[in-house]
């Protein structure tokens, strides 16, 4: 079983007028890009696991050396967590089934006793992100759910577990694509993919520079704020008139921030929903 490495971020003093939503947020996806997953933030700093054999101390500190804030105060901790049975801790600890908007139940290989619902999903987590638990997750769902996905194109973007393309295919989108940055969570999507009998869905390893040239009626994101607002210009580029663009992994606030992104793209906000403490799902469309 695979070792990983937990890593603890402490800030305890900020610049002036940054929140520390803000602070953690950057610095999450500074360190995804050096491998690191499975992000929590809290009001002190932020953890986040990377595979032991992805992990070095130099660049993680080179890579805390270059966060863009003078003047800020962070202390960094980590500590190897011994390989177990991750589908057994997220069974234990996080994951039990869960329904969505009464007709999508989403559940793990070892759940019994769960409800019958229209569209059932079985995703075994592992270390990646996506079950339906966390309100981004669920938001999209939510909205793919209402959604008519007969027969349109689907890109989704950091497709973690592979749960949200899972949805769309078993409503009848293609062609799929499921795009993640992670080597271990495009496993595990590749993985949900099969269990669930969707192996048309096409996994893909990388990052948004494989959009190019690819087109969608439906474009997913569900990552972060700054990872979104940074990639936005290539998940515009996909999409095809009268297409909408669901992006989640930030809050109801946050939308002023990614339309002075996106305006400039030709995008417009049709709508957004929002659960849980502010967490938004924001639907685009071409102008």
């Amino acid at each position: 079983m695979n070792d990983y490495i937990e890593l603890r971020l402490d800030i305890t003093r900020l610049p002036d007028s940054m929140e520390m939503e803000t602070a953690t947020d950057i610095m999450a996806a500074m360190l995804a890009e050096n491998g690191f997953e499975s992000f929590t933030a809290d009001n002190a700093g932020l953890t986040a696991f990377i595979s032991s054999k992805a992990f070095d101390a130099g660049t993680l500190a080179d890579t805390i050396s270059q966060f863009p804030f003078p003047g800020l105060e962070l202390t960094s901790s980590t500590k190897t967590i011994e390989g177990q049975d991750w589908n057994s801790e997220w069974e234990k600890h996080y994951f039990q089934p869960i329904v969505v908007g009464d007709r999508c139940v989403i559940h793990s290989s070892f759940h019994t006793g769960y409800p019958v619902c229209e569209y059932d999903i079985t995703i075994d987590p592992k270390m990646a992100f996506g079950t339906g638990h966390h309100a981004t997750t669920s938001l999209i769902i939510a909205r793919l759910l209402e959604l008519d996905l007969n027969g349109k194109s689907v890109i989704d973007m950091g497709t973690g577990t592979g749960i949200l393309a899972i949805l769309a295919a078993m409503r009848g989108a293609s062609p799929v694509v499921a795009v993640e940055i992670d080597p271990a969570a495009e496993i595990n999507a590749r993985e949900n993919v099969a269990s669930n009998g969707h192996p048309e869905i096409d996994v893909r390893l990388g990052d948004a520079s494989l959009l190019s040239g690819m087109s969608a009626d439906i474009f997913i994101a569900n990552i972060n704020r700054n990872i979104i607002t940074a990639d936005l210009a290539a998940y515009a580029s996909t999409l095809n008139p009268g297409g909408s663009m669901l992006l989640s992994g930030f809050y109801e606030a946050d939308i002023p921030v990614i339309m002075e992104t996106a305006s400039p793209l030709g995008l417009i906000e049709t709508g957004h929903t929002v659960k849980g403490d502010g967490w938004a799902c924001l639907e685009l469309a071409k102008a």
